[in-house]
């Protein structure tokens, strides 16, 4: 924008009631001593019987915010002196804001200068300002809505710890659930294995698929903040209805005259219709909770790193690490305390103690209120996105200029998305670029033109930035099936292993903690020893790239797989060899413990491609879609469970015709999981290659202001 320009648009500014803040502190040096007095807006640092009311933050609604007295004297002592030559503008903004009679006469020497006079009539008594979300950009804000000017008491690792605890507290729950459920309803429940696979599976799958909806409620209206909130309350309902399944006796059926063999043979009573509704109702109140919390908690922590700030965008990446290194914390203690009260005291004081930490981490989380550093909701992404296809299919015919330059773009605001930065173009998918064409029927248009005529280049962008995630999004399908079969299947090959240890019989279902306590043991080490050593040959603050990352972690899974193939090969062989394959009473003399193997590289893989890909989606998801990307994160989860279900019950039906055995069976060693897992190595191979193509074509995004990582194709 030129001078000329500038100087109008400065002058009709003047003419409007004051809007935002933000940009006269930023372009105002006078002001800048003034930024800590508007930090008063805080309630923990007004005085007495001083109040600031704001509307609520609502997504394309301007936010109200009315000042009382105590400031206003005190901000006008120290308002700049009279310019000699006042613009005879300036004059309309006291009237604007309607100040009281006693009011204005303290106001009148201010008004001759028109910046000072913006910021006294935004803290004067009985008087609002709204506050222009669309000119705040990705700044953060307050619970209320109101630009933080000071982030030295917001923030940072003192938010963060609060939510790591509603973090490991949930992985807690979830894990403590997954890993007992596939017993509870063997033994309480009276359900097969193969049903409880199938069961536990679905369950992980919607759990994994509701932070979709978790997601866009967040970025689209609510906040990260209040999504976690309602959510961790909807997760707690859940483990409460749980926990009355195992403690009441209606809930399950009778377990009088069902011993192992009648179990195995399924003649022990069946759960009746109303007992499984009120088990569905239980689980899958979990999996709506769960979906509230997953795509918001890992994005509302990064959120307390300014990332324009050089010193606390370091702090991001092991943000990162220490949010993962919480979520294995809470699986370590699902399969340690969790299994030992449910295998050892009750299966009621076993969920009932999910449902306590649960309640615990909600009251720690609404503990740190006043620490956090928010962002604004920016409207319905879903909608933004459909403008795009549907603007740029109504102008199909149309030529997109070779000049970026060209195509439509605001100016003068932050952006035209609330809470978003603008997005440089890149030239890709150039068919999408029609949408931000402006043609002669636009410009001769009578009414204002809508976005589903004309877009934004930044919202464009934020349509490709999508697209061109996807592809390795879709990589980690195959990754996470590998990660739930062999936790899963692992649960089920320890149940007739020996799994002495030291003298004491560790129980089936906390054999997998391998995994957890090794991740525990390599994230620290990965952060403080192998990024500065690798960091000093790539120059890469965090060693290696996301995507790099997230190679090695592929890579690892398909050498998990292939051990688990191998280790359950010998076993199988062993429990023949010994003749106790066919009775699931007799211990096979094989070690668990050789169930190391596939679980040390489940979790070095987890460590390097789950944290790579956490990274990854938060930092290319755009500014207003923050929620979606870590939803996506945690949607191929759910796709990965829904795959291995997939997976099975084909597999089960092929390999068991005519009368065979089919791969995976209700006795593990009549069945043939080797061969499972050698078809899971298979297919991560494949899924390796896929990933090292997609990873070579593609290209990050670019911010309008800031720099951001380097927009060439990766190497």
């Amino acid at each position: 924008m030129d001078h000329a320009a500038a100087s109008k648009e400065e002058q009709q500014q003047h003419q409007q009631p004051p809007h935002t803040l933000m940009s006269l502190i930023s372009t105002d040096p006078v002001l800048d001593s003034q930024a800590q007095k508007l930090d008063h807006w805080k309630e923990a640092e007004m005085e007495p019987g001083d109040t600031t009311t704001c509307s609520p933050v609502v997504a394309d609604e301007p936010s109200r915010c009315c000042r009382s007295p105590s400031t206003t004297d005190d901000l006008a002592a120290t308002a700049p002196a009279p310019a000699a030559a006042a613009d005879p503008v300036s004059s309309s903004s006291p009237s604007t804001m309607k100040p009281d009679s006693q009011e204005t006469a303290g106001l009148a020497e201010n008004t001759a200068n028109p910046t000072s006079t913006l910021v006294a009539s935004a803290v004067m008594p009985s008087a609002c300002f709204e506050v222009d979300k669309f000119s705040i950009g990705y700044t953060p804000v307050d619970i209320r809505g109101r630009p933080l000017l000071d982030l030295s008491k917001t923030g940072g690792w003192r938010a963060a710890f609060f939510i790591f605890g509603n973090e490991t507290a949930e992985r807690m729950a979830f894990y403590g659930i997954l890993v007992n459920l596939i017993f509870y309803l063997y033994y309480e429940m009276h359900i097969n294995f193969p049903s409880t696979s199938t069961l536990v599976t679905n369950v992980i799958g919607t759990a994994s698929l509701t932070p979709l909806l978790g997601a866009f409620l967040a970025d689209a209206y609510l906040g990260r903040y209040y999504t976690i909130g309602i959510f961790s309350m909807i997760y707690l309902v859940g483990l409460i209805l749980l926990t009355l399944t195992s403690v009441l006796a209606g809930t399950r059926p009778s377990n009088s005259g069902c011993g192992i063999i009648t179990l195995y043979l399924g003649f022990c009573a069946p759960a009746s219709t109303r007992q499984m509704a009120f088990l569905y109702v239980s689980l899958y109140t979990i999996a709506l909770g769960s979906g509230g919390i997953r795509p918001c908690v890992s994005s509302f922590g990064a959120d307390q790193f300014d990332i324009e700030d050089p010193k606390e965008k370091l702090h991001l990446a092991r943000f990162f690490n220490g949010f993962y290194f919480m979520i294995t914390l809470g699986i370590l203690l699902s399969l340690t305390l969790v299994v030992y009260v449910s295998d050892y005291v009750s299966w009621g004081w076993g969920f009932g103690t999910l449902a306590i930490a649960m309640g615990v981490a909600n009251i720690i989380f609404f503990m740190g209120t006043p620490f956090y550093r928010h962002r604004l909701p920016s409207g319905s992404p879903l909608t933004r996105l459909a403008q795009v296809l549907v603007a740029s299919t109504r102008k199909r015919k149309v030529q997109v200029p070779s000049d970026e330059s060209l195509l439509h773009e605001v100016h003068d605001k932050e952006s035209a998305i609330v809470g978003s930065r603008k997005l440089h173009h890149v030239n890709d998918l150039r068919f999408l670029d029609k949408a931000a064409v402006e043609t002669e029927e636009d410009k001769i248009s009578g009414t204002p033109v809508t976005a589903w005529r004309l877009c934004t280049v930044t919202q464009v962008e934020e349509m490709k930035a999508l697209l061109r995630v996807i592809p390795i999004w879709a990589t980690s399908i195959v990754l996470n099936t590998v990660f739930v079969q062999i936790l899963n299947f692992g649960a089920q090959q320890a149940m007739n292993m020996d799994r002495r240890l030291w003298g004491f019989n560790v129980p089936a279902a906390s054999v997998p903690v391998v995994s957890a306590m090794f991740i525990l043991l390599f994230i620290p080490l990965y952060d403080f020893l192998l990024v500065p050593f690798i960091g000093q040959y790539t120059r890469n603050p965090r060693g290696i790239s996301y995507l790099q990352r997230t190679g090695v972690g592929l890579f690892a899974s398909i050498l998990a797989a292939v051990a688990a193939a191998l280790v359950e090969r010998k076993r199988r062989q062993v429990s023949w060899e010994t003749r106790t394959a066919g009775d699931p009473l007799l211990t096979v003399p094989f070690s668990a413990w050789w169930l190391i193997i596939p679980f040390f590289l489940t979790g070095f893989a987890e460590v390097f491609a789950s944290i790579g890909q956490l990274e990854f989606f938060y930092d290319q998801a755009p500014d207003g879609m923050r929620s979606m990307g870590t939803a996506f994160f945690a949607a191929t989860s759910g796709l990965g469970a829904y795959l291995g279900s997939f997976l099975i019950t084909v597999t089960s039906k092929i390999t068991g015709k005519h009368g065979k055995s089919p791969w995976v069976n209700n006795v593990i060693s009549i069945g043939h999981i080797d061969y499972y897992f050698w078809l899971l190595a298979v297919l991560s191979s494949i899924n390796f290659i896929a990933f090292l193509y997609f990873v070579h074509i593609y290209r990050y995004k670019r911010l309008g202001h800031h720099e951001n990582h380097n927009t060439h194709k990766i190497p």
